[in-house]
């Protein structure tokens, strides 16, 4: 199944992604991917992509990631919904002491 995901290329303490379609088995670091559709530049804030190149990919049966996801739709690539991207936190279970 095709992803399209971040590729972090960017030096340590200054993130910068490139906006990838690659196999979804494969690591995001390896260099096969099919595509680059686009660049995202964290410490400015700066996101580019093909928006003719997105759509082709996601109408081939491309699956974004939830990040990706939320980023193309504040551009107005895509519609619908975000998605939550943070982790869900349990409830803490308190100890009970036997007496």
């Amino acid at each position: 199944m095709l992803k399209i995901r971040l590729q972090r290329t960017g030096r340590k303490n200054d993130p910068y992604f490139r906006l990838i379609v690659g196999e979804s088995t494969l690591k995001p670091k390896t260099t096969q991917f099919s595509e680059i559709i686009g660049t995202y530049n964290v410490k400015a804030g700066v996101f580019e992509a093909k928006a003719d190149r997105v759509k082709h990919w996601m109408s081939v049966g491309a699956q974004t990631s939830p990040t990706v996801h939320n980023l193309l739709i504040s551009k107005g690539i895509i519609e619908g919904k975000k998605k939550n991207v943070l982790p869900r936190k349990s409830p803490v279970k308190k100890e009970e002491k036997a007496a």
